[in-house]
């Protein structure tokens, strides 16, 4: 079923353009502008709904087989085929945002309207968002090259400082106060999504001229994994403004914005309230299973490469996705990530579905969750707590 998550980066090809020329040939012209919004239908509903009518997985691959699925290469190859999809998809955009004359799709002389425009960048800025999660696979890994293809799948949505920041930064500080990618208990995804943006980047910049000084050299070279990403999708939007004009541009942007926010939606699921909590030392204890919300739903783990093992992953970063496992012991989210993506877009709802699952994974001491310091009095107060007896 790992095919599936293909469909992502080959839908507009294999499902939105023939969806397109049919409808036109009927005559049927409103119908046929209706497929450039794939994207977000894939994203918000299909899957969502899908994740419900097939439920959880439950199932993990036995320990005699770890090894051999492991060094399998079906799995990785299918990783690699995302990114020439994704790509192609972003191409074919471009000429559809930019074309006046789309005859042969069934348009009678004259392009797509705006709307249908934004759409479109809508489509391709989900397949760059999933994308980036496919980046997240390969750039775990130790391979050169699939640390090299991690950062051309992050080119599209302008992200690549999240190849550095991920791996040197969000896995040493996840689940702590200092930590910009891990959500807090009373922190709406609006807050949430203009301090993660600014954190991340902030700290993969920090975190590659700390290496770099290391080494004697300053932060402006080509050898900063950060600059040379940026400068790889300057690269890559630069020369599709030249093929298909400035038109295009405001599009780009706009597709990058969804993509690197779709992450951002599903950082903010991810690590939500969840805090590991300081040693005598002054260190914080090892991250465990119980710092990571996990979902087992199928079809989004198909399409994320089973992200939704979270728990898994940071235990064994470099693992391949095909060999995580759903641990006991782990907290759980009421659905798939897909369909808690879109609650987490409306706060009140948000609250009411995870603000009492927080409260029971801490045994109802609220003390124990990763709490907005800007909220932190209200919500004390809230639960019959005051920050005299926290002390």
């Amino acid at each position: 079923m790992w095919l599936w998550g293909l469909f992502a980066p080959t839908g507009l090809f294999t499902i939105g353009l023939p969806l397109i020329w049919a409808p036109n040939q009927l005559g049927w012209h409103t119908a046929a502008q209706l497929p450039v919004w794939l994207g977000p239908v894939l994203v918000y509903i299909l899957i969502p709904l899908a994740d419900i009518f097939f439920g959880p997985d439950g199932d993990n691959p036995p320990d005699e087989v770890m090894e051999y699925l492991e060094n399998d290469r079906y799995y990785r190859y299918l990783t690699y085929l995302y990114l020439p999809f994704q790509y192609a998809s972003l191409v074919m955009a471009c000429y559809l945002i930019s074309a006046d004359d789309l005859s042969w799709l069934g348009f009678d002389g004259h392009g797509l309207n705006w709307i249908n425009k934004v759409g479109l960048a809508l489509t391709v800025g989900m397949i760059a968002g999933i994308g980036i999660n496919t980046a997240h696979e390969l750039g775990h890994k130790k391979v050169d090259m699939e640390r090299w293809l991690s950062r051309i799948a992050l080119a599209q949505s302008f992200y690549g400082h999240f190849y550095v920041e991920h791996n040197r930064g969000h896995h040493v500080r996840v689940a702590t106060p200092e930590d910009p990618a891990s959500s807090r208990f009373g922190e709406t995804f609006w807050a949430f999504w203009p301090r993660t943006v600014s954190g991340s980047f902030k700290s993969g910049w920090n975190v590659e001229k700390t290496r770099l000084q290391r080494l004697g050299k300053g932060p402006w070279t080509i050898k900063n994994e950060v600059l040379s990403a940026w400068l790889m999708s300057v690269a890559l939007f630069g020369v599709l403004t030249a093929i298909f004009g400035l038109e295009v541009l405001p599009y780009l942007l706009l597709q990058a914005l969804i993509g690197f926010s779709l992450l951002e939606a599903v950082n903010y699921l991810e690590h939500y309230g969840l805090v590991r909590q300081k040693l005598a030392s002054g260190r914080y204890e090892r991250p465990a299973p119980e710092h990571s919300w996990n979902s087992d739903h199928i079809v989004t783990n198909i399409f994320l490469y089973h992200l939704q093992r979270h728990s898994d992953h940071h235990a064994y970063p470099t693992r391949r996705y095909q060999t995580l496992r759903s641990w006991d012991g782990a907290p759980n989210l009421p659905s798939g990530y897909a369909s808690m993506i879109l609650i987490a877009y409306f706060p009140p709802i948000w609250r009411k579905v995870m603000d009492p699952r927080v409260l029971a994974h801490y045994d109802g001491d609220i003390t124990k969750a990763n709490i907005d310091p800007k909220k932190r009095a209200k919500i004390l107060a809230r639960y019959g707590v005051t920050e005299e007896t926290t002390r």
